[in-house]
């Protein structure tokens, strides 16, 4: 099995699917293909049509999309709990992960990663948002807090215990935390700020920070 990503240190859409495969245990090869290069297009053509990473290549079918990666997964390893326990909280982690998977055009646009913004690192100089990227900046704060108060008891995560939706909410901490941005300026009442905090700290992505800067 082998997962195709790009860059560590910027490709948020591989860093989704390789949070949810470490945390299934699964025994995976690692191939980067170096974005932003002359022969990028290139490289990501030997391993899919779509144009895009990440991609998994599994006995023998190619899977694209992080979120399709995501729910094989779930397939896969179902003794995992990839989602929460509870129906309702189930129910709303699935919405939750398809919205961060089609929306927040603004945040992804203006708050982009690449080779001079990338995930890793501390906390960047405090920016102001544009009027779109707080809009999307207030929805993620509502959002988290209203799952957090919901369904987040048991743990310190979206849902209380880790789901792929902290998986794809991850990104978007590292961005956040690379902008400066300042949600208590938005709103946060401390919730949003504690939860990205524990999506930073979570060893997976510990692991995954250490690999994009060595």
């Amino acid at each position: 099995m082998r997962l195709i990503l790009g860059d560590k240190a910027y490709s948020t859409w591989s860093l989704r699917p390789w949070l949810v495969l470490k945390r299934c245990g699964a025994d995976f090869e690692e191939v980067i293909v170096p974005l932003n290069r002359p022969d990028t297009a290139e490289g990501i053509a030997r391993h899919t049509g779509s144009g895009k990473v990440p991609v998994l290549e599994v006995e023998g079918e190619t899977i694209w999309d992080s979120l399709a990666i995501s729910l094989w997964a779930e397939e896969r390893y179902p003794r995992v709990g990839l989602w929460p326990s509870d129906s309702h909280a189930r129910w709303m982690a699935r919405a939750a992960v398809c919205e961060m998977h089609s929306a927040f055009a603004a945040l992804r646009t203006e708050g982009g990663m690449g080779p001079d913004h990338p995930m890793v690192g501390d906390w960047g100089a405090e920016t102001r948002p544009s009027a779109a990227v707080a809009a999307d900046l207030r929805r993620l704060i509502d959002l988290w807090s209203q799952a957090r108060a919901r369904f987040g008891a048991s743990g310190p995560h979206m849902f209380g215990e880790w789901s792929i939706a902290d998986a794809f909410f991850t990104p978007v901490a590292a961005r956040i935390r690379h902008y400066g941005w300042s949600l208590e300026a938005l709103g946060d009442d401390g919730t949003a700020l504690a939860y990205i905090e524990t999506l930073l700290s979570q060893p997976d992505f510990l692991e995954w920070e250490a690999g994009a800067t060595s």
